[in-house]
């Protein structure tokens, strides 16, 4: 009667579990959810039934590691953590902006540091939690500030050892855990002393770009150009290993078996060799049955008869399959033959290609790409006027994606922006929607378990990434000297393994240094910069080498640079200049500093877009040059913004200008449109018509109006 009245009269109060209690209750589980659950008896507790993310590894919590003595008292305390909500008060006093619960990783870190602290009590002689004092808070405290740990991760587990002593609380049978001291008497003084480096940063440095270059070089050219060769290798490879399972053992197979191996090995010609975990370098036996038409038992037979295991190691040579080489490199064929044995390793090495072509490209996270499906990335259909939009990106985000109520949502929500996909993303997508089925995801650990399909959860996980990110690395040190290309070596990184998620903080410099750069112009400043600019994204905003904004700041001006730099020689060689920012323009180009080097730091580069007015940004799609003044801009930027909004350039902007170039890639443009508009439907090719002869305005426009610079500044 007393619990029922406890729990009746304070919503938080959670009973007693039994033995045979889950360890997780119903109400947290999502509906798809399909993990196991563990039992409150058990002594490995499965955190699965939290977990939606398909690219989170799923964590388990190990009883054993708490002392005998205090595990009864420790397991009911974890049960409710993990189905029991922090009072508002809580959340409120400590200023932890809606967080009524915490995501399984978080549980999981805050439960491995509820152990530790179980393990130092069990030292110091303590059995009941009841009898940890405030002494033994304070020395504990002092041991964390002491282990060499950063004031903010000291900060993290002071916190996590509160919660303790707070959800303790929210059992109707409290195990009478004490208050920590730091919750009356305040935080600050038993954290260490801070270190002098920004708080809330992220250190995680980007990719060399001697790095990113070569390897970006290569994973493009796998998706790109040995996509095709690869996959088709892979269906036959499959298609030949399909054909050996359903072998029957005969006599016209032992003697097809016979005519292929005998003249080999008479003949002292490699043999056929793969690599075995039980024999080392041995024969292929799948590939020699399937060129044969015999089973593998007739093979194993013969082998291990004539004693060809030690013959094939000693003369190790390919399993070509009759599939065409197509791709290409340097004008020659990248193959003289698909290999039966080299074909796994390949496809493995193209998805990861394909990974670090779609994290690179557009600045998706790692978990996010990991939660991609077969069909994210749909072809658009045409815009009224004839031109494509865009490739877009449907896609879930994880961080910090919590319900109304504050509870953190494992399965993560759509993203509200999607992503834009340029064509190397595109491609990257199309070539894993071949190697998964329909509506899976695109990185499936099941899929991508390419030998031994094995029935793993959810997507492949970071550090299995991250190894084949290294693998591949390894494959291209190989591959590149092999192809009489030394220079395509991928170097070692000064900072160390190419982690996935160094692809995000590392901004694709050689693309925005392109006139109109989509990867530039849509992701980094069209979406990045929107967010960044107001200096608003605790994540980004700093990092203890460099800024995030200032890699920004500095690719910005490296890309406006060029630009200005492109406009005076094109000026000098006698091009002509037309519309209302046509002086500023000049100025902007002639008044360009000398850089080489100069706009490589972050505080140059920013004082370098700060000249608002007479900093000038390309912009191909719509055949100008932008001398970007923010009071004129009709493109809408954000207050303070340095660059304009690419995508929203409107004519009659004060702040356009158009060279003789610019024009007669207008006029191409419209004679591109109008040759489309007579193979297509006739409402659809007038609207082609009436764009075509709108760009030839633009260039009749600026043949009437254009002046040489020394004209345009008199």
């Amino acid at each position: 009667m007393t619990t029922a009245l406890s729990i009746e009269a304070d919503p938080y109060i959670l009973p007693l579990p039994e033995p045979d209690s889950p360890v997780v209750m119903d109400r947290w589980i999502s509906a798809d959810n399909t993990h196991p659950n563990s039992r409150y008896s058990d002594d490995i507790w499965s955190l699965g039934p939290l977990t939606d993310n398909p690219g989170d590894s799923i964590h388990k919590i190990n009883l054993g590691k708490c002392p005998a003595t205090l595990r009864s008292e420790v397991r009911r305390v974890m049960w409710i953590l993990i189905n029991g909500e922090l009072r508002p008060t809580y959340i409120r006093e400590r200023g932890f902006q809606n967080r009524t619960r915490d995501g399984v990783l978080t549980m999981r870190d805050n439960i491995l540091q509820w152990l530790k602290f179980a393990r130092w009590l069990d030292r110091q002689g303590v059995s009941q939690l009841s009898d940890c004092t405030t002494d033994h808070w304070k020395a504990y405290a002092a041991k964390i500030a002491s282990s060499g740990c950063g004031r903010g991760h000291a900060l993290a587990i002071l916190r996590w050892l509160s919660d303790l002593w707070a959800f303790d609380q929210l059992s109707v049978s409290p195990c009478g855990v004490t208050r920590p001291p730091w919750e009356d008497e305040g935080i600050d003084d038993y954290l260490p002393a801070e270190t002098g480096g920004a708080g809330g940063e992220n250190k995680t440095e980007p990719l060399d770009p001697t790095v990113i270059g070569p390897l970006l070089t290569w994973s493009i050219r796998l998706v790109e150009d040995f996509s095709e060769d690869i996959l088709a290798a892979w269906d036959e490879r499959r298609r030949m290993h399909a054909q050996v399972k359903a072998a029957k053992t005969t006599r016209e197979g032992l003697a097809a078996l016979k005519s292929y191996l005998l003249p080999l090995i008479n003949s002292g010609e490699p043999l056929p060799a793969t690599v075995s975990r039980l024999h080392g370098v041995t024969l292929a036996h799948h590939y020699v049955a399937a060129v044969t038409g015999c089973s593998r038992t007739q093979v194993q037979s013969i082998v291990a008869r004539l004693g060809i295991y030690r013959l094939a190691a000693q003369r190790p040579g390919p399993s070509p399959m009759q599939v065409p080489v197509t791709g290409r490199i340097e004008g020659r064929p990248w193959r003289e033959f698909m290999d039966y044995e080299e074909t796994p390793i390949l496809v493995r090495h193209l998805a990861t290609a394909a990974a670090i072509v779609i994290l690179y490209l557009t600045g998706l996270r790692p978990q996010e790409a990991r939660s991609l499906r077969s069909g994210c990335c749909p072809d658009p259909q045409p815009n009224p006027d004839g031109s494509m939009p865009r490739h877009l990106i449907r896609s879930h985000h994880y961080k910090n994606v919590r319900d109304s109520d504050g509870h953190h949502v494992s399965a993560g929500e759509e993203r509200a922006v999607p992503w834009v996909a340029i064509t190397p993303v595109v491609n990257a997508i199309r070539v894993l929607e071949r190697i998964v089925p329909k509506g899976e995801l695109l990185f499936s650990s099941t899929h991508h378990d390419i030998v031994g399909q094995r029935k793993h959860h959810g997507a492949l996980k970071r550090s299995t990434l991250d190894r084949r990110v290294e693998a591949l690395v390894s494959w291209i040190n190989q591959e590149a000297p092999a192809q009489g290309l030394p220079a395509q070596q991928v170097p070692e990184d000064p900072h160390g393994n190419l982690g996935l998620s160094r692809l995000r903080r590392t901004l694709a410099w050689h693309i925005a240094r392109r006139p109109g750069g989509l990867v530039a112009l849509a992701i980094q400043y069209g979406h990045m910069r929107t967010a960044l600019d107001a200096r608003t994204s605790t994540g980004y905003g700093s990092r203890e080498r460099r800024g995030f904004h200032g890699e920004l700041d500095v690719e910005t001006a490296l890309a406006a640079a060029q630009t200005a730099a492109r406009l005076r020689d094109a000026t000098a060689a006698g091009e002509k200049i037309s519309g209302p920012a046509a002086r500023r323009a000049i100025v902007g180009a002639t008044s360009m500093p000398t850089f080489e080097g100069a706009l490589t730091t972050p505080k140059a580069a920013a004082k370098f877009l700060e000249r608002d007015g007479l900093v000038l940004f390309d912009n191909p799609d719509a055949f100008l040059i932008c001398a970007f003044k923010r009071d004129t801009a009709l493109c809408d930027p954000d207050p303070g913004a340095t660059a304009p909004n690419q995508f929203a350039c409107q004519l009659g902007c004060g702040n356009a200008i158009r060279t003789d170039s610019h024009a007669r890639a207008a006029r191409e443009h419209a004679d591109r449109l109008d040759a489309k508009a007579d193979n297509v439907p006739q409402p659809l090719g007038n609207r082609l018509h009436r764009t075509a002869d709108r760009f030839r305005a633009l260039a009749d426009a600026h043949d009437a109006a254009a002046q040489t610079a020394e004209e345009a500044i008199a």
